[in-house]
């Protein structure tokens, strides 16, 4: 593992421990050129995933790039950091499980967008916007109208 210091590539690990849903392990390192010390993580990738791009374009799945948007989304919402972390992991499960080893980046939207709509309406609707290309007053209503479809059949649910 290289050093984010001084980019030496003679690193140990100091100490291994699973984080509490178990599925990342976290690992203190120690760089034995510039003692600076940092922590990486490891998690399980059960395949290697291809996003094809809206212009046809192939590009590595990056779950970095997938948490920043989740993010930007969640900005000033009330999720705690393990709930977007605890998504982000069951979006990833799901796309790596789903036998494909390329995916369009619509599938992924609308994974994605799933998963959201049930952890926050609002951060739901944000996303739909940026990745539905929002351009009227009429595309929000839309899926608020969608939202609130949702709240009445689950409502009705509830009283039987």
């Amino acid at each position: 593992m290289r050093c984010p210091s001084c980019s030496s590539l003679d690193t140990q690990v100091k100490d291994s421990r699973p984080t509490e849903d178990s599925t990342v392990i976290r690992r203190r390192r120690v760089c034995l050129t510039c003692n600076f010390r940092f922590t990486t993580f490891e998690r399980v990738q059960l395949r290697e995933l291809t996003v094809i791009k809206r212009n046809g374009r192939r590009v590595p799945f990056d779950r970095d790039k997938l948490v920043r948007s989740v993010q930007i989304s969640l900005r000033k919402r009330p999720v705690e950091p393990d709930q977007l972390e605890a998504m982000v992991s069951a979006v990833v499960r799901e796309l790596e499980s789903g036998g494909e080893s390329e995916i369009s980046s619509e599938a992924i939207g609308e994974i994605v967008m799933e998963h959201l709509r049930k952890l926050d309406d609002v951060a739901y609707v944000r996303f739909a916007s940026v990745y539905r290309n929002f351009r009227e007053a009429k595309d929000f209503e839309a899926v608020l109208g969608e939202l609130s479809a949702d709240e009445l059949a689950r409502a009705a649910l509830l009283r039987k």
